[in-house]
């Protein structure tokens, strides 16, 4: 019973609000319909706040999470990975894929260094590159722990690697240091920051396993359940609150409300605005913010980087790769860094597909994104070629996203570039006036991550609960702490802990010390 009372309230609460959205008024307007605006849109329906609006410049809900029609499959065009399952903590991400039974698959890499291959071919088995891929990235973890303990200053992943005297050089160690770094972050070694990504917190906290999304219904399926508090019918949103094809051009705000333009020439005033759009669009000129945002914020919004993570997907008359376990994942190792260095087949996933995906990051990404899909093929097939032989067939279809192209995106994901402090970060996520800001990218322990973005549309919808029925309205530049983190001094166990990790430092110095030694006695 109360139940049904509940839902007649609700049902009473947008009749009587779709007369206000007439108008262009509500309480809240929530900008764009991804994971976190959805999000929090349902932080607000749980919290007594009905009269808001979404504003989605697609056609579509899912954001980033993207999928399209190839070869007779969805294939995600975008975020495609449950990461960080079984673990301690449960990952909500997985508990809503469990929720409306997405299919997945457990992604395993731990044969990658057995399936490599150069211009001339299959190299054989990597026997030894584990073992010491291993020992490298529990010295770089290490070193992050001792650098933040420390306080001292932050310093990239490739000078950690420099540090540990193992700087990938050859073709294979390229494509194996590729795969571990670009192919998380999107962007290379040398920008990433070492304290702030090593070790990550997604792995960490919810486990080191990952299953990769294969629903023909779409990886976006994931959403339902978060927006359940829209009215829908068959899958299809029909809430008068949600209205897709909006592009907002135009913020301005106020301590007292926000006004929100859009291309059509549609105006929307609200009492307060949860903007959700990707660091890219951030970065770019599509919003026009009146006041110009203050320095402090835009700061923030360019010292991170926004990542582009490209997957090619091309549809074969037949199977020419290896399909046995444990062969899903293989690598092309070129002279030139990230040259089409991933991929995967999807026999696992869509038997009889005959579909294979190569991802490429960075650099590579735009520098294909600006080519035709023609001079793209071309390239691909001459790798595919060098790799398994000169019989392989031409590709009947190839599907090429640009995300870096698009300006509703502007790349996939964030990245937290070397140098860039917790507290730049708090600036990134710190609201202005009744202008509240959400997405992945103003995640602090999960940036880059569909879980970041969940955890942001809660944060920011609980904050403009807490302004619109509490009175307390945060606004301005995050108050500067230490770093953003705790001193080790005044922790409950501050003893134990700075001894061993006083303890890692004198070891990984002593280490360093020794291979200076070393190398001067070559030199010498």
């Amino acid at each position: 019973m109360k139940l049904l009372c509940l839902q007649l309230l609700l049902l009473l609460s947008v009749a009587a609000f779709e007369a206000s959205a007439e108008d262009g008024n509500a309480d809240v307007i929530i900008i764009g319909a991804g994971m976190s605006g959805i999000a929090a849109g349902k932080t607000l329906t749980e919290n007594g706040i009905t009269n808001f609006l979404i504003l989605e410049a697609t056609n579509r809900v899912g954001g980033r999470i993207r999928n399209s029609d190839f070869a007779g499959y969805k294939v995600e065009l975008g975020a495609n990975w449950v990461e960080g399952v079984n673990g301690e903590q449960l990952n909500p991400v997985w508990t809503l894929a469990q929720q409306v039974n997405l299919r997945t698959l457990k992604t395993d890499t731990s044969n990658l260094s057995s399936n490599v291959y150069t211009a001339s071919g299959p190299l054989p088995p990597q026997s030894d590159v584990d073992a010491v891929t291993t020992a490298q990235n529990e010295y770089v973890t290490s070193l992050s722990a001792t650098l933040t303990a420390n306080n001292d200053d932050d310093i990239s992943v490739l000078t950690a690697e420099r540090l540990y005297g193992s700087v990938p050089s050859t073709p294979v160690e390229m494509a194996l240091d590729y795969f571990t770094y670009d192919g998380e972050f999107a962007e290379p070694p040398r920008v990433t920051s070492l304290k702030n990504t090593q070790p990550l917190p997604t792995f960490e906290n919810f486990g080191e396993d990952s299953y990769f999304a294969a629903d023909l219904r779409g990886f976006a399926t994931i959403i339902q359940p978060v927006a359940s508090y829209l009215q829908s019918q068959d899958g299809k949103y029909l809430d008068p609150r949600l209205k897709l094809e909006k592009v907002v051009n135009k913020i301005v705000y106020t301590k007292d409300g926000v006004t929100v333009s859009t291309e059509d020439g549609s105006t929307y005033t609200a009492k307060a605005a949860i903007l959700t759009v990707s660091l890219g669009v951030l970065q770019s000129k599509l919003i026009d913010f009146q006041p110009d945002l203050p320095f402090w914020k835009l700061e923030a919004i360019f010292e991170f980087n926004m990542g582009i993570y490209t997957k090619i997907f091309l549809k074969f008359p037949y199977k020419f790769w290896r399909t046995e376990p444990g062969t899903e994942f293989f690598l092309y190792a070129d002279d030139s860094r990230g040259y089409y260095p991933v991929w995967q087949h999807l026999e696992r996933e869509y038997p009889g597909s005959n579909v294979i995906f190569v991802t490429v990051t960075d650099d590579e990404s735009r520098r294909i994104e600006q080519q035709s899909n023609n001079e793209t093929l071309a390239e691909i097939m001459d790798v595919l070629r060098s790799m398994f032989g000169p019989d392989v067939p031409e590709a009947e279809e190839i599907l090429v996203p640009r995300w870096w192209s698009d300006r509703l995106y502007k790349g996939t994901f964030s990245n937290w570039p070397i140098g860039v402090t917790h507290h730049e970060f708090a600036q990134l996520q710190a609201p202005i006036d009744r202008l509240y800001f959400a997405g992945e990218h103003t995640s602090a322990l999960y940036n880059g991550y569909i879980h970041g973005a969940y955890f942001s549309g809660i944060d920011a919808g609980k904050a403009v609960v807490k302004c619109l029925k509490k009175g307390k309205c945060e606004s301005g530049p995050a108050k500067k702490k230490h770093n953003g983190r705790k001193t080790l001094e005044k922790s409950t166990c501050a003893t134990p802990i700075k001894q061993e990790l006083d303890a890692q430092r004198q070891h990984w110095l002593k280490k360093v010390s020794n291979l200076e030694q070393a190398l001067s006695s070559k030199c010498a």
